[in-house]
């Protein structure tokens, strides 16, 4: 770990860790919207620094965190930082938004919630909840009979065993969204086949767990 909290630099790096990994490629530019206690102690307590260190790859225990605003920018990321009060969320909660060279963009918010472990509550406008220790999938389709054991059958076809499941919704009958952590890594072609399922209209992977 560096720096002088997990909280704020371990927990930080992962945020910045699962950001990245919703992007295809490196961000052109990120911006991190800081809530509470990070957006109060992230200059002193190195939680800047671990959040751009997070988005260029880094583990939490890498000594390049220090100089990750440097090294963002030898490799053409620009960052800025601004305070905003995310609501009724953990103290140490940061919006993360990213724009791709392509000019499409992504955006999460997530929490450091202590002893280096995180939690993600939002992803693109989707309500979510997970922590990032499994490849997690993320889905966005229509609340309609037989979504969730579609979905789950297909996961199951390929010998992906689910860990965690839950599902989220605004109103009956909406759209959609659902978290699924599972045991094993889910390739490319699992992740075309889902997003070719009826009904499905989104289809998102986390992968950190090399972290």
């Amino acid at each position: 770990m560096v720096g002088p909290s997990s909280s704020h630099t371990a927990g930080a790096v992962r945020l910045g860790n699962v950001a990245r990994s919703l992007c295809s490629t490196q961000p052109q530019r990120v911006e991190f919207y800081l809530h509470g206690s990070f957006a109060q102690t992230y200059q002193g307590h190195g939680t800047g620094q671990a959040l751009v260190g997070g988005m260029l790859g880094f583990l939490p225990d890498d000594e390049r965190i220090r100089d990750s605003y440097q090294l963002a920018a030898q490799n053409g990321m620009e960052y800025a930082f601004f305070t905003e009060d995310l609501g009724d969320v953990h103290p140490n909660s940061v919006r993360i938004l990213s724009f791709l060279p392509d000019g499409s963009s992504s955006e999460m918010i997530g929490s450091s919630i202590g002893g280096g472990k995180i939690l993600v509550t939002r992803v693109n406008g989707m309500a979510v909840k997970f922590t990032g220790q499994y490849p997690t999938l993320i889905t966005r389709h229509q609340d309609q009979p037989g979504m969730v054991a579609r979905i789950s059958g297909l996961l199951s076809q390929h010998d992906i065993n689910i860990a965690f499941l839950e599902v989220f919704r605004s109103a009956r009958g909406s759209l959609a969204s659902m978290v699924i952590e599972t045991d094993q890594p889910v390739s490319t072609d699992i992740m075309e086949e889902l997003i070719g399922l009826e009904g499905v209209q989104e289809v998102l992977l986390v992968d950190c767990t090399c972290n």
